[in-house]
């Protein structure tokens, strides 16, 4: 089976976890989200990115679920001690060695997607992980700070700010001139089921989707294309969803992510149990919908999650 997910922060490295666990044998494809991408110190982050391969190839710091297990922070501190900053983002030394490698190589001419393919070679994430463009995005959020109207990079509104004033618009600056990386395209259209795991649905799916090319692809596929909801009881089960849902209008309920999608582009979604409700508005709006448990506890519960959104794919299917 292909199956192709698009994926973006901590919730899209679990749920890629449980799907390695409950279909080992899948050649899985996964579309990183590169809207956080953020140039710090002279280096190229790519926040999601490693999250995705830190994750998978064991080296996450799971307490976090992003950032490098035993690590220091000496570079950091030594940065702080000549005045350098931002001081609120937070390079740790091994991670520090990533960003130099791609950095060293995206200088030397390489795209992003083969610097990605290479750093994948050390990590061995056994899944295909392709950036969504190797052109430069960056997520910028528009909010009143110190006073004034302005907008900032993503990473600033959730690291910085964590979220704490509301956002007023959300925009993928470059988004609308990026072409999708290569083998994006190719792996949609050989792909059995698209998933959508319970990422952020404005600022990690939303942001791959509104690279051009990419939510026409999986529109016309012909496949199943199946979401989990990252809305549980109305609330986000981790991240500020609810604050960029509320900056393009939609409503924090795991109906009204399913409906912001759209039903031209998604066939199923699954909702939490305790939003059992939910099932029927969803489907009154052309998607098919199911309740299930969708708390990624551990694996094994993040395993099951998958299981029912590929049963939910073939019953759509048939």
């Amino acid at each position: 089976m292909r199956i192709v997910v698009l994926a973006g922060g901590i919730g899209g490295a679990r749920f890629l976890r449980g799907l390695k666990a409950a279909a080992p044998d899948a050649d899985v494809t996964v579309i990183g989200n590169t809207g956080d991408d953020i140039h710090l110190f002279g280096l190229k982050v790519c926040p999601d990115l490693d999250t995705v391969m830190y994750t998978l190839g064991g080296g996450i710091n799971e307490e976090q679920g992003w950032g490098r297990t035993d690590e220091t922070f000496r570079v950091k501190e030594e940065l702080a001690a000549y005045g350098v900053g931002p001081d609120w983002f937070g390079l740790g030394d091994r991670d520090f060695a990533t960003h130099i490698v791609r950095t060293q190589m995206l200088s030397a001419g390489y795209p992003l997607s083969a610097v990605t393919e290479a750093l994948c070679a050390r990590w061995k994430p056994g899944v295909r992980l392709l950036p969504m463009s190797d052109d430069r995005v960056e997520t910028h959020v528009a909010v009143d700070d110190e006073g004034e109207r302005r907008a900032i990079h993503f990473q600033e509104y959730w690291v910085r700010l964590r979220a704490s004033v509301p956002a007023h618009a959300v925009v993928p600056v470059g988004a609308d001139q990026a072409k999708p990386a290569p083998g994006v395209l190719e792996a949609i259209a050989e792909a059995d089921v698209v998933l959508f795991p319970p990422s952020n649905p404005v600022v990690s799916i939303g942001t791959i989707l509104a690279v051009p090319g990419i939510r026409e692809a999986i529109a016309d596929a012909g496949v199943p294309v199946v979401g989990l909801s990252p809305i549980v009881g109305d609330a986000p089960v981790r991240g500020m969803a609810d604050k960029v849902l509320a900056a393009v209008g939609v409503e924090s309920t795991a109906a009204a992510v399913a409906q912001h999608y759209g039903s031209g582009l998604l066939d199923g979604w699954l909702v939490d149990s305790v939003d059992e409700a939910a099932v029927a508005e969803v489907e009154a709006a052309g998607i098919r919908c199911r309740a299930v448990p969708l708390m990624m506890t551990d694996v094994d519960a993040t395993a099951a999650m998958v299981r029912e959104a590929l049963a939910l794919a073939e019953e759509v299917r048939a």
